[in-house]
């Protein structure tokens, strides 16, 4: 199999000839642009700048040669701009506040704060406040609330619903231009796409860090309240936004046709390290209706598989993810209360794909030694890859400071499971 068959027959839950590998194929799958510049080294690679590609996180782009080196399955097409509004083109250098030289965006415009942190401005305009801080210690960027004062009365929807639009022209050329190139160079990749306006409250959005001026609820204390306090008012941009969504799918599918495997639909988290976020009652009645409308469309109209992101302990919520129609879930978070692998697997393992789950990120990718880390990784892929339905990734993106000897046992784990090593 290559890797795009090996992708597909793991989607569909068919034993594929190995783990199918995923890194930096999504903004939840990724790579920190300081690790990549040490596996660069781990490997032997010329030194060279990491583009960022995700400057929220401080992603970055893993090139053809780490792919190789990292036996990576899949390729991605992202919407055309990134979280703070600006496209990923005509880059320039940049060093970070921890000294590494990398390329960033053009429009990726930064100044230091009152105390030392670096902000950056939606779309690159300094003419109004910044919608990102990078604490001077930090390695990513955290969002700045920008809540202007809520009256009650003057509340409406569409504020909320302003930054939903229909792809322009340029957006269906610069998708065009995408696809073509990927059936050119990377045709045996699986190909992961997202368009963006899919996602039902996610509160990475909901600030409108890509936004100059954001109206309506913007504060993110005051968004989960409002999932209680003011309902009406979320089912009305829920509504508007699912009306444009599909729109933008099928223009989305008139250009890409079938050569798309998965497409992300969703960031929004409903698990806590412990617990759930809202009861299954209250996913059913405030959120489910919508995913509903989006995969349903997707599943009638074109074989694509869609991937719904939640951290946390969410098994409780694992049936209603099936019932709203997901077919991958990520990043499966096995050091969350209740998230045994074993069970999820043995549960659902033949309705969903877990994407993700392969390693603990929060203590044994971090704080284990290589041959704990290894050790799970094999444990991992031994449970989640029986009858297809797992793409090993870690949980969640791999961060900054964790130690590269243990990014590398993870890696080497994985392929000595597929029997590379």
């Amino acid at each position: 199999m290559n890797s795009k068959q090996r992708l597909k027959a793991t989607l569909n839950h068919i034993q594929p000839d190995k783990v199918v590998v995923d890194f930096g194929s999504t903004a939840v799958t990724g790579i920190h642009v300081l690790i990549l510049h040490k596996l660069r080294k781990i490997y032997g690679l010329p030194e060279k700048p990491i583009v960022v590609n995700e400057p929220y996180q401080m992603l970055g782009e893993v090139d053809e040669e780490l792919i190789r080196q990292m036996g990576i399955d899949t390729c991605s097409i992202v919407a055309r701009t990134n979280l703070f509004g600006f496209e990923n083109k005509n880059l320039k250098e940049f060093v970070t506040p921890w000294g590494q030289q990398v390329l960033v965006p053009e429009m990726f415009i930064t100044n230091k704060d009152e105390h030392g942190d670096l902000v950056i401005y939606p779309e690159g305009d300094v003419s109004v406040p910044p919608s990102g801080k990078m604490p001077e210690s930090g390695y990513f960027f955290d969002t700045i609330i920008r809540q202007n004062p809520i009256v009650e009365e003057q509340l409406n929807p569409e504020d909320n619903t302003e930054e939903f639009e229909l792809m322009t022209n340029e957006d269906m050329v610069y998708w065009k231009e995408q696809i073509e190139n990927y059936k050119t160079k990377q045709s045996d990749k699986g190909l992961v796409v997202g368009i963006g306006g899919t996602a039902f409250g996610d509160i990475a959005l909901v600030p409108g860090p890509f936004m100059k001026n954001p109206k309506g609820i913007r504060d993110i204390t005051e968004w989960y309240m409002s999932t209680i306090m003011r309902p009406d008012y979320i089912h009305a941009i829920f509504e508007k936004q699912a009306e444009i969504a599909l729109k933008n799918l099928s223009t989305l599918h008139s250009i890409a046709g079938n050569e798309i495997d998965a497409i992300f639909i969703c960031g929004t988290d409903f698990g806590t390290q412990d617990s759930l976020f809202c009861s299954p009652e209250t996913f059913d009645e405030m959120y489910k209706p919508y995913y509903k409308l989006v995969n349903k469309w997707i599943h009638e109209h074109t074989t694509w598989k869609t991937f719904k992101h939640s951290c946390g302990s969410i098994l409780p919520l694992m049936p209603n993810f099936i019932d709203a129609g997901f077919d991958i879930i990520n990043p499966v978070q096995i050091n969350a209360r209740d998230m045994d692998s074993k069970v999820l697997k043995e549960r659902f393992g033949d309705q969903i794909t877990f994407w993700g789950g392969g390693v603990d990120t929060q203590k044994v990718l971090a704080f284990g030694t290589p041959a704990e880390v290894e050790e799970q990784v094999k444990q991992q892929c031994d449970v989640f890859s029986k009858n297809g339905g797992f793409v090993f990734n870690a949980v969640h993106n791999v961060q900054a400071n964790v130690p590269i000897q243990n990014v590398e046992a993870m890696i080497r784990g994985v392929k000595s499971f597929n029997g590379e090593l």
